[in-house]
This record gives structure tokens, sequence and C-alpha cells, in this order.
């Protein structure tokens, strides 16, 4: 693991502040690193809750791993919008609440929303993993409102909203979305 990966994200995150949607442009290699950085050196240093979006791998294999990593779970939330659609029967948990798929993004921002409210006034690291897994599940017009209601939300809580890309990955279109809607788009290498 890149300690110097992981502390230069918690340092953008310091540097940008709340309220500013960020757009981390990784390497599937740096991945771990990264989401250390976003967990571990950011929001459990500054007492956050973390809602992790997950649209590409079911939450407890997700958590399994960061658990394995010794990365700090506590205070983090999955709103997981694979295992429903791969696995039928889910572990419910109290730190998961599921989506069907991930074309439900109505029910994405809800369950941010429920979150939201039981954080009872703790700001929010809200992390959504990633983009290139919802390009590929909903049309480019529908994610974009989406992507710009949830941004809005977000930063009118001041949270501290975060998307994951994989630029090799992520079509065209998609790109050009995320540059509408994110205020800094940050790659990674």
């Amino acid at each position: 693991m890149s300690e110097e990966l992981h502390a230069r994200v918690a340092e953008k995150l310091e540097e940008v502040g709340p309220s500013v949607a960020l757009a981390l442009e990784i390497k599937i290699d740096n991945y771990f690193d990264v989401v250390r950085g976003l967990i571990d050196d950011f929001a459990s240093k500054k007492g956050l809750i973390t809602v992790y979006v997950t649209a590409s791998v079911p939450a407890s294999t997700l958590n399994g791993a960061l658990q394995a990593l010794e990365v700090n779970t506590t205070g983090l939330m999955f709103v997981d919008c694979v295992s429903h659609s791969l696995m039928g029967s889910i572990q419910r948990t109290d730190n998961t609440v599921f989506v069907e798929s991930p074309t439900m993004l109505e029910n994405i921002v809800l369950k941010i929303e429920y979150f939201s409210r039981i954080a009872e006034g703790r700001k929010m690291l809200v992390v959504i993993d990633s983009i290139n897994s919802f390009a590929m599940s909903n049309d480019n017009k529908i994610l974009s409102e989406f992507m710009v209601v949830l941004m809005t939300s977000l930063k009118a809580k001041e949270a501290y909203p975060v998307v994951l890309t994989i630029p090799d990955q992520l079509k065209p279109e998609a790109k050009e979305m995320l540059t509408m809607v994110c205020d800094l788009i940050v790659p990674l290498s």
C-alpha cells in the first residue's frame, strides 16, 4: 500500500473542504490506497460518517476487504446497489442498506438521506463507487440529472462528495458529465 497516495487523497479533501464535488480518477491498482485515504486518513480522523455507494462490488465483500486491510470501518455505511440483483438473498447488517439495482437512482438519493438523518448532525463523506458502473447501467441524461440532484443535495448539507472513476474505462459522454457536475477532477496515479 502506498502511504503517500492515501495521504495525498486526505490532503486534497482537506484542501478543498466541504461542499466541493470531487472526482478522483484512479487506476484499479490504486483502488484500496484511495479508499484507505478517504476512510482512514480523512473521514475517521475528522469524525465523519462515510456513506459508501457501491455499484461495482457488494458491500459485504468490500467491508470484508477493508477490515482485512485494517481500515477503520467505524462510521462506515453502505448503499449497496449490486447485491440484491446479483445474489437475490442478502445478508442484512446495521451499516448497509440495499437498492435493487444501479438503475434505481431515486432510491439511492433516499438511502443517502436516511443515513444523513441518522448521522445526528455529523458531517458526511459520500463516496460514489464508481461512476463507470453507473454509466453502464443508466442512460447518460438520466445519470446526469441524478448526479446534479445528488451533488446539489450533498453540497447543501456541507458533505464531502467524492466520485471514483477509472478514466481509461469511462465513456466520453460520462466523462463530459463528470466535468459538469464535479467542481474538481483530480487524476491520481
